[in-house]
C-alpha cells in the first residue's frame, strides 16, 4: 500500500520532516517514491510547506495519509475536513 508520511531528518534533538509517498514496506526513513514537501516543528509558528496539488494526485491515485501526515495536510488545504 502506498502511505503519506513523515520522514525524519535533522540532527539529535532538532527534528525536521520531510512529507513524502513511499510504500508502507520500507523503513520510515528509507526509499520513498516521491518527496511532496516539508514540516518544520521547531519554527514558531511551525512551518508547513506542502504541494496540495501533488498530494492531491496521490490520494485520488489510492495513497493513505497517516494520522499526522492527515493533520498537516488539512493543514495546508490540500485536503478537506
Amino acid at each position: 500500500m502506498v502511505k503519506i508520511r513523515l520522514k525524519r531528518i535533522g540532527m539529535k534533538k532538532m527534528p525536521f520532516y520531510r512529507v513524502v509517498v513511499a510504500d508502507s514496506r520500507f523503513p520510515r526513513d528509507g526509499r520513498n517514491i516521491e518527496e511532496i514537501g516539508y514540516y518544520d516543528p521547531r519554527q514558531n509558528p511551525a512551518v508547513i510547506h506542502i504541494d496540495n496539488e501533488r498530494a492531491q494526485y496521490w490520494i485520488k491515485c489510492g495513497a493513505q495519509p497517516t494520522d499526522t501526515a492527515r493533520v498537516l495536510l488539512k493543514k495546508s488545504g490540500a485536503i478537506e475536513g
